[in-house]
């Protein structure tokens, strides 16, 4: 009996010593609470658009305020007492007839956005149930060697966002086709830069009001006689040609900065051109053409609202222009639901652009 108790706790002191030693081995230690990251990362910036919502309001509402006191003057001014009156009871009851057509305020472009939310629902169910209706005929069409039957009821504000980012996504491609293989080019041979350098500084100031109308010029006589989208065209071919300008510039400097070492052991290598080109030229322009690629996208992005505008090309700039001429109570805080989404969406591309350039170059230092 006592035998037995002896060899039980010897049993029971072996896993004791077990679990000592296995928990001395586990790393227990909680991650340090950075407070004052914390606030820097986190709070700071919520505060920031609390306060910019909070100064929106208030500056909305002054400024409804004015409108509304100019309002009610004129009233008195033209109609007397009675009109002036009158128009104070329509501005307080909320009537959309006499509301002041100013600032919106955060509220009025949340509801605006929520509309433009549901037209574009009720536009989709459109368009699914005009599919569906001429999928029959389409079909019979297409074997016959017609055109389809296709949906020409208006876009709705998605449909527009979807629209300018092919316009600026084909314009970017374009871009890129143009001004990396020239900024090589110039890029490997300094009388070429200096040759062409003049060019360059003329042409990258100029407006893309100038480009389009110059593209305008070019694309209505080779596309007369064809069915194709026009406005699309001239669209993307004048946001790539005003905003190539900073990947030719970079590329090139970046062909001409490459260390001369590396084209040395290029020599001894006995690489052909086009192997110098791909396997040490480009990797080590990649940070610079990359930061040039940057700058292009985000001037595409910029140039393209005034240039659908002015081609009359479906998209966030003839959204915004038709609103303004539209003139309605809610086409102010439409314009500002469309101002955030280009800028949220100009913020986004730039991120996508930063993320492939980490990805591709051996230089992660790229500025965020």
């Amino acid at each position: 009996m006592k035998q037995s108790v002896t060899v039980n706790k010897s049993e029971e002191l072996k896993v004791e010593g077990v679990l000592k030693t296995l928990v001395s081995k586990i790393n227990f230690k909680l991650p340090k609470f950075d407070g004052k990251g914390l606030v820097r990362k986190l709070l700071i910036p919520l505060a920031s658009i609390v306060l910019f919502i909070v100064l929106w309001h208030f500056g909305a509402k002054a400024l409804f305020n004015v409108e509304a006191d100019y309002k009610i003057q004129k009233a008195f001014t033209e109609q007397g007492q009675a009109a002036a009156d009158q128009m104070e009871a329509c501005i307080v009851s909320g009537d959309v007839s006499c509301q002041p057509n100013t600032l919106p305020s955060p509220s009025q472009v949340w509801a605006s956005f929520n509309t433009l939310i549901a037209d574009h629902k009720v536009i989709s169910a459109d368009k699914l149930a005009f599919k569906e209706k001429t999928a029959a005929i389409n079909e019979k069409r297409t074997a016959e060697g017609k055109d389809p039957i296709t949906y020409t009821g208006r876009p709705s504000f998605v449909d527009q966002i979807f629209t300018s980012l092919k316009t600026v996504f084909a314009g970017f491609v374009l871009a890129f086709l143009i001004a990396v293989p020239i900024g090589i080019i110039i890029g490997l041979s300094k009388t070429l830069r200096n040759s062409f350098n003049w060019l360059i500084q003329i042409f990258k100031p100029v407006s893309p009001v100038v480009w389009l109308l110059l593209v305008f010029m070019i694309v209505k006589t080779m596309t007369k006689d064809s069915n194709s989208d026009s406005a699309f065209i001239i669209s993307f071919i004048s946001v790539g040609l005003c905003a190539m300008w900073a990947t030719l510039v970079n590329t090139a400097m970046g062909v001409s900065s490459v260390d001369k070492d590396y084209i040395n052991v290029a020599k001894v290598l006995k690489l052909g051109p086009l192997q110098k080109v791909f396997k040490v030229i480009l990797p080590s322009s990649l940070p610079l053409i990359f930061t040039g690629l940057r700058i292009t996208l985000s001037v595409a992005w910029m140039v393209l609202i005034a240039i659908e505008l002015l081609a009359q090309s479906p998209g966030l700039g003839s959204f915004v222009w038709e609103e303004f001429q539209n003139g309605a109570n809610d086409s102010n805080s439409k314009i500002i639901v469309a101002m955030f989404v280009i800028g949220i969406i100009g913020f986004l591309l730039d991120r996508i652009m930063l993320i492939i350039q980490n990805a591709v170059s051996f230089n992660k230092s790229a500025m965020a």
